[in-house]
């Protein structure tokens, strides 16, 4: 079961719940959300959907959510379901292997960068012009044809007047992380730390992180061997944070919230540069299948990673 498949099986458990009668007939999901358990939370990914069926359903969410996690728990990919608190559904999958993740980030879309050209940068006191046109990108990127009310994500905190012009100060790209960095109602925070060039500051990281996969690219290249998809042993974090990249997509784009994909590149730049050291050849090494495999796996990751970037309204720079 590949985690971008579940809001489309919960929405068919739903309805085949309705029509064996457990779910009244105005039971109505509209739009799954599913999305990875926080820390401390239950399984790998929960959905709040009880609550939703609920409000038509005229029943408890715990008494929905045990009818959905009963039928979900027979699905096969799924290993078992949980019901926690008072209607939250939580699922327990097995992990992915490097090939099907890649088969998933092909199969959305997830590989590619947005076309067209690099979205310009808005002066710094039009940070709701920012945020909008990331959220109507990701709306984009998800299938949606919304007009320019359709991607509203509420209100919009702008700049504060005691950061002046911090397109200015900081460089569009990094004006425009910080921008999006944070829920749209609050004031996003500008400092210093978005013009170092260290761990220290996630813009940065993130950048790089894309940048060092197309070094292991051109590196890779000098050595006479390519990416090619197979099986990795040792990158179950890299393989979790993009299993899950299509449901984060979602997520923001159901939310009209571009901060979920800034923490989501940023737990993916982090878990490909602890990565990239397993990528190339060591010493006499010579290139193999895990290697080739490896730097499949790198690539995807850097795509994904400037697949973001420009959706969120900045670049992905080759080199750095």
């Amino acid at each position: 079961m590949n985690p971008a498949d579940l809001p489309r099986t919960v929405a068919h458990a739903v309805r085949c719940a309705v029509e064996d009668g457990e779910l009244g007939a105005g039971s109505a999901a509209g739009r799954v959300v599913v999305e990875r358990t926080r820390p401390g939370g239950v399984g790998d990914y929960a959905s709040p959907v009880a609550f939703q069926i609920a409000k038509t359903a005229r029943i408890r969410p715990a008494e929905v959510a045990a009818v959905l996690a009963h039928r979900l728990g027979r699905v096969p990919g799924i290993e078992r379901v949980e019901v926690t608190g008072p209607g939250f559904v939580n699922f327990f999958l097995p992990p992915l292997s490097a090939p099907e993740v890649l088969d998933v980030l092909d199969a959305r879309g997830g590989v590619s960068v947005p076309d067209g050209p690099a979205p310009a940068p808005a002066p710094a006191q039009q940070r709701e012009g920012v945020v909008r046109a990331a959220v109507l990108r990701i709306l984009r990127a998800q299938g949606h044809r919304p007009d320019g009310a359709g991607g509203a994500p509420g209100p919009v905190a702008p700049v504060a007047a005691r950061d002046g012009d911090v397109v200015a100060r900081y460089g569009a790209g990094a004006a425009v992380w910080a921008m999006v960095a944070v829920p749209a109602r609050e004031t996003p925070v500008f400092s210093g730390r978005l013009l170092r060039q260290d761990e220290s500051s996630e813009y940065f990281r993130v950048r790089y992180a894309h940048a060092r996969s197309r070094a292991l690219l051109r590196n890779a290249r000098d050595l006479g061997f390519g990416p090619e998809p197979g099986p990795v042993e040792d990158a179950r974090a890299l393989l979790r944070v993009l299993a899950d990249h299509p449901l984060v997509l979602e997520a923001a784009a159901h939310h009209r919230a571009p901060e979920r994909l800034v923490r989501h590149l940023v737990e993916l730049a982090d878990a490909l540069l602890d990565f990239q050291y397993r990528v190339l050849p060591q010493g006499d090494e010579k290139p193999s299948a895990a290697h080739r495999a490896r730097l499949a796996l790198a690539e995807a990751a850097g795509t994904v990673l400037a697949g973001g970037l420009a959706l969120l309204g900045t670049d992905a720079p080759e080199r750095l």
